[in-house]
């Protein structure tokens, strides 16, 4: 922006136009302008090297109306945001306070007539955002936007005065509940009748207490016999165990041993001999051979009986 003083216009503060404007515009159009107007100074004045920092105590920040058209620069804002980038490109080793700083210094050496532009421009953007701001303040838009600022503000409220009446409630039940212990005096027939009473209600306790150290005793015993019983469940178990073993170890024996001795008796009519997966079956039928015509197989149940005595004999030590 070259901003150079213009000798054919005057400036826009002087001007009778705009000051009979300013006094018809409302106060509340005019204080939103001021307050953000307000704030841009005070930056300024701690941008100039002051050991300020921070908002000013007790002051708050003029909030920015929600949609609503945005508020503008102030002249020493304008003269900022247009040398600062100028002066970080000819002193780039500095940082952004130390920048800040001269421009700060600047713009107060800066003569009258260059500043009075910038003045003006941003007096000419003022009276736009005013005619902007009343403009948006007749909308359903800004009507909205306070209806809902207006409830939360009032929940805020409420919520605030629940809470502290809740809390002043609570104090008040913990202050009685204490008071109701220790307010009774020393050494009265209802300082006696009480301490009778908590002495029987402690008594009752303690024999309750025994009563459930008894049942605990006596259960502890169940438990102590349950666990020997298991134990020899288990002791019995593992024998039996070990007496299946030596049972199927035996049979698988047998087995074996008729296999090899049966082996070349052939069963009359089918021709059938021993093996170790038919010995069963063959077992079986050769007995309801025998039962049925003995005499008949006589020589079948003859060498049946000498394969016997052979293992029989074998057996013996």
């Amino acid at each position: 922006m070259d901003c150079a003083p213009d000798s054919g216009s005057s400036t826009t503060q002087g001007s009778p136009h705009l000051g009979k404007q300013e006094g018809s515009e409302s106060a509340e159009v005019q204080d939103t302008y001021n307050g953000s107007q307000k704030n841009e100074k005070h930056v300024e004045k701690n941008e100039r090297g002051t050991k300020k920092r921070g908002w000013p105590k007790g002051k708050k920040r003029k909030k920015n109306i929600p949609n609503g058209p945005k508020a503008p620069l102030t002249g020493y804002m304008r003269f900022l945001n247009e040398r600062r980038e100028q002066l970080r490109a000819q002193h780039p080793h500095l940082s952004s306070p130390e920048i800040t700083k001269m421009l700060g210094s600047e713009w107060s050496k800066l003569p009258p007539e260059e500043k009075q532009c910038y003045l003006d421009e941003a007096e000419r953007e003022k009276q736009q955002y005013v005619k902007e701001l009343q403009a948006y303040r007749g909308t359903e838009a800004y009507k909205m936007s306070t209806k809902v600022a207006q409830e939360k503000k009032m929940r805020k409220e409420t919520t605030y005065s629940m809470s502290n009446g809740v809390h002043a409630e609570n104090k008040s039940d913990e202050k009685q509940g204490k008071m109701s212990m220790f307010d009774i005096p020393i050494f009265t027939e209802e300082f006696l009748n009480h301490n009778k009473a908590q002495e029987a209600e402690l008594r009752k306790l303690r024999k309750a207490n025994i009563e459930y150290e008894e049942q605990n005793a006596v259960l502890q015993k169940h438990i102590d016999n349950m666990k020997s019983a298991k134990e020899k469940l288990e002791e019995e178990l593992s024998e039996e165990q070990n007496q299946n073993s030596a049972i199927q170890k035996h049979l698988e024996s047998l087995r074996q041993m008729l296999t090899s001795s049966l082996a070349n008796v052939s069963l009359p009519g089918s021709g059938e001999n021993a093996t170790l997966d038919t010995v069963d079956s063959y077992l079986t039928k050769l007995h309801s051979i025998v039962v049925d015509d003995a005499r008949q197989n006589d020589k079948l149940v003859k060498k049946i009986q000498e394969i016997l005595s052979k293992l029989e004999n074998s057996d013996r030590p």
